[in-house]
């Protein structure tokens, strides 16, 4: 089992991109090149994005997207939430009649979890996941930029 969907986990690598690149709008095959997304794929994602007010596309030859959010305050779970929001049990899976005023302790548990990992995911920035001390850079894996990896921090 996958803790986040590839459209979840394409999203926020476009966005950290993005977010790296401020300069210019992005071209969705650049993007997709530099993220390893699969293009036709990427595009939905991108423009669900834009539709939640994440980031701005603009057509034709000098277009492309572009971060409109800023990374200070753009959470990890509005990116998720804006393609595939992280599912909670509410109510029995199995639709066990004994279940339906509340879980079982599994459910209830695997519930729990889930609650975890969205507060830790509204609780994390896109500008801390660019500036983790420590860490290689997101997103980063060029021999001659390696320097640049290795510092964990947005140019």
């Amino acid at each position: 089992m996958k803790l986040l969907s590839d459209a979840s986990e394409y999203a926020l690598r476009a966005v950290i991109w993005l977010a790296q690149h401020p300069e210019e709008p992005q071209k969705v095959r650049d993007i997709a090149e530099n993220t390893r997304a699969a293009p036709g794929y990427l595009v939905k994602i991108l423009q669900n994005l834009a539709k939640a007010g994440i980031l701005s596309g603009q057509r034709g030859t000098r277009g492309g997207f572009t971060l409109i959010r800023d990374p200070d305050t753009l959470s990890v779970l509005e990116v998720i939430n804006a393609v595939d929001p992280i599912e909670r049990i509410r109510q029995c899976p199995l639709r066990l009649k004994t279940h339906s005023e509340r879980l079982c302790p599994m459910h209830h548990r695997v519930d729990q979890a889930m609650a975890a990992v969205e507060t830790a995911f509204r609780d994390s920035t896109i500008k801390e996941l660019l500036d983790a001390p420590g860490h290689p850079r997101a997103l980063c894996n060029e021999l001659d930029e390696m320097a640049d990896c290795l510092e964990g921090g947005v140019e």
